[in-house]
């Protein structure tokens, strides 16, 4: 968990810029951490209550799609839906990420797309 402390302590300017937009509730009421640990990863943002987790990518990850892949299949397994973004989206096309945000989030809540007739969205 100091691991993730520290992460939240140095954002990029991508993850502080995208952090006050999802910050305290303000995507249709649902609350997000940052720097979440699940298992052994740590992700960039997370909504447990809608099984979301938001990824920000720089440059460093052309080289790392292996890792990626493995990442994105360990949370997958565990329910979570993987939204990943490029840094230069965030900063030059925000509006648009957090409508992708928006409706990944709606779609989890319940009644959204993805819940089944008589049954709670998870």
């Amino acid at each position: 968990m100091y691991r993730a402390g520290k992460l939240r302590g140095q954002p990029t300017p991508a993850e502080h810029l995208l952090w006050q937009k999802l910050r305290r509730n303000q995507v249709s009421g649902v609350a997000f951490r940052r720097q979440h640990a699940i298992g052994s990863y740590i992700v960039d943002f997370c909504s447990p209550s809608v099984k979301i987790v938001i990824e920000l990518d720089g440059s460093q990850h052309m080289n790392q799609a292996k890792y990626d892949a493995e990442r994105t299949a360990f949370l997958a397994e565990r329910g979570y839906r993987v939204i990943r973004f490029w840094n230069n989206d965030v900063l030059n096309n925000l509006d648009a990420v957090l409508q992708v945000i928006l409706d990944a989030v709606q779609q989890g809540l319940p009644g959204g797309e993805n819940s089944s007739p008589g049954e709670p969205g998870e």
